[in-house]
């Protein structure tokens, strides 16, 4: 299990929390992009016998004052059988004892926001407590894009597979859930910011504070190179042409604003800046 890794934007305290890793197959995770190409980026060392790479379960924690705010919860420890062992393998469902290296208790989060609910991203959403599903963090308010919670909640064949209702559901149970539509502030400097395209209404989340900007930018790309090479674009991803734009908007953002980048699946830390050299767009880890 990796340990926290540390930042400071503006006012903010980050941390990168992990939950783990699963592995998905690399011809999913680089679509259209013929593997002689991916496999240069990856490295042969990080792709297993069945042609899956390992993807990080990177979580942010955020806090200032009074405020812990915990971005994404990763893939959680309650999936179990096939499940775990073929669809999602890998090691995972470590987050809470990550956090309690960092000194925070479930208890002391105050919000938690998904960027979307696909079942890597929102698995500690929930615990299991004995024969009943609750939330893991007692005192704070789930942030969810609207039109997100509801394709979440009717899947369609494509989805159902990963976006799994025990990850969501007891949150409008238990009075926790807050849906939000389009942009808006979650805590005072830190804004959802729609980032459609790996699904309708995905959205990043945007720290601004002391003329610094972080974005967590959630699987608008899968791995780091797909914000250097925008046309490299996911298999997962419902509207490809949307996510391209998305691509592009963001990266022209985080080079305007020298923006920290935090990414929720590249190997741990995840974090990084992008950069030009020599007229292309370089992803440099932090």
């Amino acid at each position: 299990m990796h340990g926290p890794a540390s930042y400071r934007v503006g006012e903010f305290d980050v941390a990168v929390v992990s939950d783990g890793y699963f592995k998905l197959d690399g011809g999913a995770v680089f679509g259209l992009v013929p593997r002689v190409m991916w496999e240069r980026v990856v490295g042969s060392q990080n792709i297993d016998a069945e042609h899956r790479v390992e993807l990080g379960l990177n979580c942010l924690v955020v806090r200032r004052g009074a405020d812990v705010l915990l971005i994404e919860t990763g893939m959680g420890a309650k999936l179990t059988g096939a499940m775990r062992d073929r669809i999602f393998p890998g090691d995972y469902g470590h987050l809470l004892e990550a956090l309690a290296a960092l000194g925070v208790a479930p208890a002391d989060v105050t919000a938690v926001a998904n960027t979307h609910l696909h079942a890597d991203h929102c698995g500690w959403n929930t615990s299991r407590q004995g024969e009943e599903l609750v939330p893991t963090f007692p005192r704070a308010r789930y942030f969810i894009q609207a039109g997100e919670y509801e394709s979440a909640s009717h899947p369609n064949d494509r989805t159902r597979a990963t976006y799994l209702a025990e990850n969501f559901a007891p949150l409008e149970t238990s009075g926790q859930l807050e849906l939000v539509s389009g942009e808006r502030e979650i805590i005072p400097g830190v804004h959802f910011l729609p980032t459609p395209g790996h699904t309708l209404d995905h959205a990043s989340v945007v720290l601004s504070s002391g003329g610094e900007t972080a974005i967590y930018i959630g699987d608008v790309a899968h791995h780091a190179v797909q914000v250097e090479r925008p046309a490299w674009i996911a298999a997962f991803d419902v509207l490809p042409l949307v996510s391209l734009e998305t691509k592009k908007a963001l990266s022209e953002r985080a080079l305007r604003e020298h923006a920290l980048l935090f990414c929720a699946h590249n190997a741990f830390p995840g974090a990084g800046r992008l950069t030009e050299r020599d007229g292309k767009r370089v992803f440099v880890a932090e």
